[in-house]
């Protein structure tokens, strides 16, 4: 059984996170996904590394993908690129708004070469507004958009939340946007225009706070959920728990040894907890102290939510991990063998494995001669710089 956007072909102008893994999310069902880079690289190729060949994050968010070089500045290869867009289903980038018109790959453009093209463009702010040609990185649009109080817990003590959330986030929007627009051409025919920004991205993910109700301040508490719900030190290593529901909150108190609060109406709602959560924590804080965290998490499993604190290395080969085959070891030229994430998503069609990140212009010859270039065409857009 074939995955499902096999067929589908999609060109990765695109670099750091947000766009290059958004297109690794479409070569896990099965795109053909064609990364392609200015002859410096991706810049995230060059991001420092404890690996000695590559950047670790390049590696991690660009699988699944053939790379080839071809500089759009000069007047060969943008024709060249024009070539592969004629056979090509989706376009992404992510330049600030006013650069694709300046090297003629705008959306009107290339869609006078390609009517039903689907073209995603990834912005920091979005493509109109004072901000429009910024500069919009993950860190700076957490700072923008709130993120950044929020995970610090006030106004006074900003903090960012490292790893790229913003970013990874845009990226699945990227993957969303794409295939939303590829049913919409199955329906209709037509091609659009799909826009992906960190900003709306940001925003997104503070959608249960970004609530502002007529009647109360606009700086009104937009806490939700029970302030006890936290990391825990334990006897040895940290568990995270939270028991919202009554009966969770009921088996908290039993395994912790204090059943009778489980039945206390000072604390007999959530609500209430959290109003009280300066009397709860101590007790639990103090409780947890006699078992360690992993001893915590298999005394509490299937009746508190809580999961004791790991770091991402114990994910290599954690059961729960290979039992769902989320770690798929490849080959590298440079590298050598490398371990990574297989797929995001499984569905119960195709099932291929994920292929690994390339090398710089690994693929040019390849990938230009399965769109019809010939050898001496590929001979002469690399003796003008074009290609390398």
């Amino acid at each position: 059984m074939s995955d499902a956007l096999e067929g589908i072909v999609v060109l990765d102008l695109t670099g750091y996170i947000a766009g290059p893994y958004g297109s690794a999310l479409l070569g896990d069902v099965g795109a053909e996904i064609i990364k392609i880079e200015a002859p410096c690289g991706d810049t995230l190729r060059q991001y420092p590394s404890s690996l000695k060949e590559e950047s670790r994050a390049f590696l991690g968010v660009n699988r699944n993908k053939r790379s080839i070089v071809l500089n759009l500045k000069r007047d060969e290869g943008r024709a060249a690129f024009y070539r592969l867009v004629e056979q090509a289903d989706v376009v992404v980038h992510n330049f600030r708004p006013s650069v694709p018109r300046s090297l003629g790959i705008d959306y009107e453009t290339l869609r006078s070469r390609r009517p039903d093209l689907i073209y995603c463009s990834v912005t920091g702010y979005g493509e109109s507004g004072p901000l429009r040609d910024h500069p919009g990185y993950d860190t700076m649009l957490q700072c923008f958009t709130g993120l950044a109080v929020m995970q610090g817990g006030g106004a006074g003590q900003p903090k960012i939340l490292n790893g790229s959330i913003v970013d990874y986030y845009a990226a699945s929007m990227v993957a969303f946007g794409v295939s939303s627009a590829l049913v919409h051409r199955l329906r209709t025919g037509e091609g659009q225009h799909v826009k992906v920004s960190l900003l709306r991205s940001a925003m997104a993910l503070a959608a249960g706070r970004f609530i502002w109700a007529a009647s109360e301040p606009r700086d009104a508490n937009r806490d939700w959920g029970a302030s006890y719900a936290r990391i825990y030190p334990t006897r040895e290593g940290y568990l995270y728990l939270q028991a919202p529901s009554p009966a969770f909150w009921k088996h908290l108190c039993e395994a912790l040894g204090f059943p009778e609060l489980a039945e206390d109406p000072r604390y007999d709602s959530l609500k209430k907890r959290d109003d009280r959560s300066g009397e709860i924590i101590p007790i639990i804080e103090n409780a947890l102290k006699q078992h360690t965290a992993r001893e915590w998490e298999q005394l509490m499993y299937g009746k508190v939510p809580c999961i004791a604190v790991r770091k991402i290395e114990e994910m290599f080969d954690h059961p729960q991990i290979l039992a769902e085959g989320l770690v798929v070891e490849h080959e590298h030229p440079r590298v050598g063998k490398y371990l990574s994430l297989s797929r995001a998503v499984e569905m119960g069609i195709g099932g291929g494995s994920s292929g690994r990140a390339p090398m710089l212009g690994e693929h040019t010859d390849e990938v230009l001669a399965r769109f019809g270039f010939r050898k001496d065409e590929i001979a002469e857009l690399r003796a003008s710089g074009a290609v390398s």
